[in-house]
């Protein structure tokens, strides 16, 4: 199983093609980015005039910090006139997925587009903060420190804190170029909060976890590791029928402390750690809990979405004595898939929420599981085969964007064309923008990995694995 480095196009040049939505079918939803036209018809015809004439009434409220919480009982909010305003407190439980999103994706609702490019912005951080230079004291660390570290990367008024970094260890054993360790700890993401005056706007304390995706060579080969394993993340109920990707797991609960004195925990110790340090000190408040990933990152998210629920961490009394859920959100950009039936099925049951932003030309949204997956599982919609178990599938609702590029097929999975899409549906501007975001950091990404495989590593699927996975992207065209 392969998950791309974070890899824009150098040149993106005018053979350049997008379009509309794939058929729909019964498990997963696919739509495609409106017009500006197709916008503006659906928002004014979408609602009743009496509706409207209420949501604008509760936008012309002014907020202030003594203003209560939004009822937690409120399972719709009027989003046709949300939109013209910067305030998410009146709608946001719709944008986190409250009810699936159902009415927001065709066409896709300008407030929920917005979010999805703003938690997208929280990704792209993590690759701009990312230390690819052999000769810097952070090597494969983050470049800044955690105060510093959005604001470095444009992002320093975003409305949010970062209280922890992230890091993940591979349990895969190979040498890298520089001679640095194979096996410790790389910074993988982090976690930030909003502030004060950011949660009084979004009307709940958003709690951000974001991972970037594969980069380094060990991360690499823990992602070829496409076979399925129980997850075992409950220790009162393992769940056997509950698998996900090997590969994933192991980044996700490899730690250096058994070998170590002085070692990194695991990515899940981290987190759940501080996740449930967050949650006590802002205790009574409203919260939600928000992980975007790309690639690698977003099956990192789809794990620890699983692990907070399953072990009930966001689970709190309110004051009524009453056992409420702290919403849970995933925002996935060119993620793989990363469990089986069961995983998918138990992901539903604990109410988490996953949008997939996806390009549907991106062969690594099809990976693992190409052939055995939840289309192939039952014949003609009725006979279930006796592997069903062991097939991979999709958890949550895919939103279905469309690009190529025939100069530079890689640029299908690079998270910037992913945000142009969304941000810029005209072809010349994705051009341009993604032209104007292209950093060193894309550069180096590839020295690291072009260094990897000229090792002489007794592992042959590395070699192979590059030009088997590029084989692929052209042929989503045909």
């Amino acid at each position: 199983m392969a998950c791309t480095a974070y890899m824009a196009s150098p040149n993106m040049g005018s053979a350049c093609f997008y379009g509309d939505i794939k058929p729909l079918s019964r498990s997963m939803k696919q739509v495609r980015l409106p017009s500006k036209s197709d916008t503006s018809s659906s928002s004014s015809s979408s609602s009743s005039p009496p509706r409207q004439q209420a949501v604008a009434s509760v936008l012309a409220t002014p907020i202030s910090s003594s203003s209560p919480p939004p009822s937690s009982s409120s399972t719709s909010c009027p989003l046709e006139a949300a939109a013209t305003t910067s305030v998410l407190r009146p709608s946001w439980r719709e944008i986190q997925g409250c009810n699936d999103w159902e009415h927001l994706l065709e066409p896709l609702h300008p407030l929920l587009r917005r979010e999805i490019v703003r938690y997208g912005e929280f990704v792209s951080a993590c690759y701009l903060a990312f230390d690819l230079d052999p000769a810097s004291k952070r090597y494969l660390n983050c470049k800044y420190g955690k105060r510093k570290l959005l604001e470095e990367v444009g992002m320093g008024d975003s409305g949010y804190e970062v209280t922890k970094y992230i890091y993940a260890t591979p349990d895969v054993s190979i040498p890298m170029p520089n001679g640095a360790a194979p096996c410790c700890g790389r910074w993988i993401g982090y976690v930030a909060v909003a502030s004060d005056d950011m949660a009084r706007r979004l009307g709940r304390r958003d709690v951000v976890i974001s991972f970037r995706g594969t980069v380094t060579s060990p991360e690499w080969i823990a992602n070829f590791m496409s076979s399925l394993t129980p997850a075992r993340l409950d220790p009162h109920d393992c769940r056997e029928d509950v698998k996900v990707e090997s590969g994933f797991l192991s980044l996700y609960t490899a730690d250096e402390a058994a070998s170590s004195k002085f070692g990194i925990k695991s990515c899940r110790e981290q987190l759940l750690s501080e996740v449930s340090r967050l949650i006590k000190k802002h205790k009574g408040e409203e919260m939600s809990i928000t992980l975007a990933g790309h690639s690698m990152g977003s099956s990192l998210a789809h794990l620890l979405a699983y692990d907070i629920s399953e072990l009930g961490l966001n689970k709190f009394t309110s004051k009524n004595d009453s056992i409420r859920d702290i919403p849970i959100t995933v925002f996935s950009f060119g993620g793989p898939r990363v469990g089986n039936l069961a995983f998918k099925e138990r992901c539903n049951e604990l109410g988490i929420k996953v949008l997939r932003i996806v390009n549907v030309n991106d062969p690594i949204t099809k990976l693992p599981g190409v052939v055995f997956n939840e289309h192939f599982r039952v014949l003609g919609g009725k006979f279930e085969f006796p592997w069903s178990c062991s097939c991979y599938a999709h958890v949550g609702v895919e939103l279905a964007l469309d690009f190529f590029n025939v100069q530079n097929p890689s640029c299908v999975h690079d998270l910037e064309t992913y945000l142009s899409l969304l941000k810029f549906p005209k072809k010349f501007q994705i051009e341009r923008e993604a032209n104007l975001r292209i950093d060193s950091f894309i550069h180096k990404a590839r020295d690291l990995l072009l260094s990897a495989q000229n090792l002489n590593m007794q592992l042959p699927v590395w070699r192979n694995v590059a030009t088997n996975v590029v084989s692929l992207i052209p042929s989503q065209r045909s």
